[in-house]
């Protein structure tokens, strides 16, 4: 048998699609490299299509069943605002996309909360922090107000917070307190026409919630111990900024510029051939293609490097562009600042936020998973030798 195996052959061992087997090859799972016959394909570590098609048959145990949930798995909590089924994204049992075509974000995140919450007074905000960047007075602004926000709210209070908390992130990323739709607050600070403004409007709305995405954890995590709902949207914003969520847009930006210096067929194949994640391609709950980034499809000319990029990843691996890349390509469309993709994702994705925080605080329950020990045994110590003593409820 040979060492390594054209991608036809791979997936016809473990029973999957194209989308499913880059997946595999992204998450570090199955080592690929470039077809030294054809630069532009893949070809694959048949130890690895083994190991796993022997895992697959085998079952999982129980820790495993947990580990695989905490990873692209089976739900762990419940939760009645937003979820993908049939490969589309459903606020509330509405249609994103759909929503995305007549609605602002103030409106989806009103209806992610229940339909509760009204904006505070514009006079009652502060000015956003000077001579920074967009990300610096997201942070800043949150960060001010969890450390002089309330912690015991409930009912309408929370939700009226919650609508504050979007104008106060609103305020800092397009660098003054204004008035307005957030889309039309942002598109002035950016400059935008017309048909911008209507981009950045059905950007915002496809990006308000994602289900138990990484950042909205973290918030739902910070709301079950209490803390305020900037504190939980602060929580919400530090995860975003990681290269596997929000900060997706760096990295694709890096694989854009390796394509436009070596071509895209090459940059792509040297991407597979050391088997690293491509940013802006492929998502796991959509392997028939992001929704959210059909959504915007067609609507703004595509640059030109990205077209190129997109073509021949998707003529690789099959891999679909999912919503980081259309933010990219929508940035790089508009003209907009560098770091705009993080800024409409992080202004967008705290009404969601908000609205996980507050169904959290409602549920009344701390969130406090166990770990699945692997280090050394555990060893009992002498009397008095620095033994485990009693502590808190961490």
């Amino acid at each position: 048998m040979s060492d390594w195996i054209e991608a036809r052959e791979a997936m016809e061992r473990l029973g999957v699609r194209p989308q499913t087997l880059y997946a595999y090859v992204s998450r570090g799972r199955i080592q690929a490299r470039a077809d030294h016959r054809d630069p532009r394909r893949s070809r694959y570590l048949a130890s690895d299509i083994a190991a796993l098609a022997a895992a697959k048959a085998r079952g999982r145990k129980r820790s495993q069943v947990a580990a695989d949930a905490i990873a692209w798995g089976e739900p762990v909590l419940a939760s009645a605002i937003t979820t993908v089924a049939g490969g589309r994204l459903y606020y509330r049992g509405r249609d994103a996309a759909l929503l995305a075509e007549t609605e602002t974000l103030e409106a989806v995140a009103r209806l992610l909360r229940g339909g509760q919450g009204h904006a505070p007074p514009r006079s009652a905000r502060p000015a956003p922090p000077a001579g920074a960047t967009m990300r610096q007075r997201a942070f800043a602004a949150l960060a001010h107000r969890a450390a002089a926000a309330p912690v015991a709210m409930e009912g309408e209070a929370l939700a009226d917070e919650a609508a504050a908390l979007l104008d106060i992130i609103t305020d800092a990323v397009a660098g003054e307190v204004g008035g307005g739709p957030v889309h039309e607050r942002l598109g002035k600070a950016w400059g935008l026409g017309p048909a911008g403004l209507d981009l950045v409007r059905r950007t915002l709305v496809l990006l308000a919630d994602h289900e138990l995405n990484a950042s909205t954890f973290a918030a739902r995590i910070a709301a079950s111990t209490g803390a305020s709902l900037a504190a939980c949207a602060l929580a919400g914003l530090a995860v975003l900024s990681g290269p596997l969520h929000g900060g997706a847009a760096g990295a694709l930006l890096v694989l854009a510029d390796e394509a436009e210096r070596i071509g895209p067929d090459e940059a792509v194949a040297a991407r597979l051939a050391h088997g690293v994640t491509a940013p802006g391609f492929g998502h796991p709950l959509y392997p028939d293609g992001d929704p959210r980034a059909a959504a915007l499809s067609g609507l703004f000319v595509e640059p030109p490097g990205l077209a190129a990029l997109r073509a021949a990843m998707e003529s690789a691996t099959g891999a679909h562009d999912n919503v980081d890349f259309a933010l990219v390509a929508l940035a790089r469309a508009l003209d907009l600042p560098a770091d705009a993709p993080f800024a409409l994702f992080a202004v967008a994705r705290s009404s969601g936020w908000s609205a996980h925080a507050i169904e959290q605080i409602a549920g009344g329950s701390l969130i406090r998973p166990r770990a699945r020990y692997v280090g050394v045994a555990p060893f009992s110590s002498p009397s008095g030798a620095g033994g485990p003593r009693s502590g808190g409820g961490g």
